[in-house]
């Protein structure tokens, strides 16, 4: 295994990405993740700016991630990443641990990417690519399968979004950690409070561009108290952009996240 196989990088918790209770937002968990993937592609000459020149981009499709504990501000945060291979020929995984300096485990995470012709936006095996990505067969953070969710078949529209500046990237859509935070504006303050997230799960569907609106509607899964079925729907083109599930657990000190 090369240096390159994994890529390990050492981040800091910013105040302001922490919520009202000191602690890691879910969406910073992603961004940290987002980071170190851009990061790591690059030092295998398959990140955006390579991949520009071949009419390629990488799109993530799936992303489960585990919470074990959400570290405050000022915490130093290590992140691992590494590509796993191939999945139903088109998805190229690729895992991550977030851990403290002395061991702890904050979470773990699986994610699925796909890679699409920019001219077309048709889907291309992973064959394509201008360079080969490292072998990690059986390494694995998180060995969950992302598979579609089932949702309740009435749901609650909770909120509504546009599109604008501060949630597109540099692809001209909706950034995929934006979803994110959307999901969790979607509740009233008491109801996160007191709870941690344990994990979620969020599939994308289809990109969101410039003043399209998104709903987000929520629904507790029947039978399964505290786990929650989300779904995005692109008010502006009438498609599912985004579908999310997700799991919380009463706690009695806020220290113990």
């Amino acid at each position: 295994m090369d240096k390159q196989s994994v890529w390990q990088e050492t981040i800091e918790v910013r105040t302001y990405e922490t919520d009202f209770q000191g602690v890691w937002k879910p969406a910073a968990f992603f961004r940290a993740m987002e980071e170190a993937t851009v990061h790591h592609a690059a030092a295998l000459k398959t990140d955006y700016f390579t991949l520009q020149q071949y009419d390629l981009a990488w799109v993530l499709a799936r992303h489960k991630i585990k919470f074990f504990h959400f570290p405050g501000g000022g915490t130093k945060v290590i992140v691992k990443t590494w590509p796993k291979g191939i999945q139903q020929k088109i998805f190229g995984m690729r895992d991550f641990s977030m851990s403290a300096e002395d061991g702890k485990v904050f979470a773990l995470a699986t994610s699925a990417w796909l890679v699409i012709n920019t001219k077309t936006r048709h889907f291309v095996k992973l064959d394509q690519l201008p360079n080969t990505l490292p072998d990690n067969d059986g390494l694995s953070a998180l060995g969950d399968s992302l598979e579609k969710m089932v949702h309740p078949e009435i749901m609650n529209e909770m909120n509504t979004f546009k599109a604008r500046y501060s949630s597109l990237d540099l692809m001209g859509h909706v950034n995929n950690t934006h979803y994110v935070d959307w999901i969790f504006d979607c509740f009233p303050i008491d109801q996160i409070r007191g709870r941690k997230l344990e994990w979620l799960q969020i599939n994308f569907s289809s990109e969101v561009k410039p003043e399209e609106v998104v709903s987000v509607s929520v629904k507790e899964v029947p039978q399964q108290p505290q786990r929650y079925s989300v779904i995005g729907l692109n008010q502006t083109k009438n498609v599912i952009a985004f579908d999310a599930q997700f799991g919380l657990k009463e706690i009695a000190n806020p220290r113990n996240l």
